[in-house]
């Protein structure tokens, strides 16, 4: 369902400076909503042993960077198939939460994605880690690829699962190469916008970003996590990986941004899937998880992660 009280929150803000733009994109968001017809293709009964979800990462845009020489090992022309949910909390429910026993009992889940405290039982999968919970980076305000590869890489080799699911973070903003470079995806003048800090989303919804600089860092934040992807599947033994993600990301098509869960539209639900052939060439001996880390169990903790990822107000 469509997040009601959080777009609400949106359209409060919006309506002060483009009060047609707001009521543009809350009518689109219950529209969609509303007149939903699309039929999800299956994830857990599909072919895979590995199966990397990467956390709101368009169709499109994969298909764009799959192109390049730089990531020989994805086809040059990945296919696409149509997610369950356009949100990640929406995701996990539906391919999780609404799974057999039978289907989970020899799975193992490593996640970078903090809705595991909440979207998840634990007990019903054979293993799950929770990356983001010992490897936060509160300067990025999000979890960089390496950790969740390296969980992933001592998950397969050590473990007894027969079948696991890796959750990157990106190219979910923030982007960590334009954070790197100095915009950490919002910073615009909050004096004039209040306190609180704007997402790279309302900073196209007010006109303070085009959506062409947001595209680039949304597309830097996916080579990112690419790169990482070749060190993992040059590091697992298996006979079949699929690349996909849990949802899209809207750039203003009819009236909507970012990614509000319950709807239905093709840039939200249209994701990546092609196969890869991984092999353990033994490439990385993976770091050892800090026993000693931190495990945020307060709610404020896990809340201010969401925050940072932009799903709280």
């Amino acid at each position: 369902m469509v997040d009601v009280a959080g777009q609400a929150a949106n359209v409060a803000r919006n309506l002060r400076y483009r009060p047609a733009a707001a009521v543009r994109e809350f009518a689109a968001l219950v529209r969609y909503a509303v007149t939903s017809t699309t039929t999800a293709d299956p994830v857990l009964d599909a072919d895979w042993d590995v199966l990397v979800v990467l956390d709101a990462c368009r169709a499109d845009l994969f298909r764009e960077v799959a192109a390049d020489a730089d990531h020989d090992f994805l086809p040059d022309r990945p296919g696409s198939r149509t997610s369950p949910a356009s949100s990640s909390e929406e995701w996990l429910a539906e391919v999780f939460g609404a799974a057999s026993d039978d289907a989970l009992r020899d799975l193992a889940y490593v996640t970078g994605n903090p809705f595991s405290a909440s979207e998840l039982d634990a007990g019903r999968f054979r293993a799950v880690e929770e990356v983001w919970r010992y490897a936060w980076d509160d300067d990025l305000g999000t979890i960089p690829p390496r950790p969740v590869t390296d969980a992933a890489i001592r998950t397969w080799r050590d473990g007894d699962a027969d079948r696991m699911v890796v959750h990157y973070m990106q190219p979910h903003f923030p982007s960590i190469p334009a954070a790197e470079d100095g915009d950490a995806d919002g910073g615009i003048e909050l004096d004039r916008f209040g306190e609180t800090d704007l997402s790279v989303w309302d900073d196209l919804r007010f006109g303070r970003r085009g959506v062409e600089e947001a595209w680039t860092a949304y597309r830097r934040n996916l080579e990112l996590v690419l790169a990482d992807l070749a060190v993992l599947f040059a590091n697992l033994d298996a006979d079949r990986a699929i690349v996909t993600a849990d949802h899209g990301n809207a750039f203003g098509e009819r009236g909507v941004y970012g990614h509000p869960g319950g709807v239905d539209l093709p840039v939200l639900r249209e994701v990546p899937w092609c196969a890869v052939s991984p092999t353990d060439d033994r490439t990385r001996e993976p770091a050892e998880r800090d026993a000693a880390a931190d495990e945020p169990t307060d709610e404020a903790e896990i809340e201010q992660r969401l925050a940072d990822l932009g799903y709280r107000t």
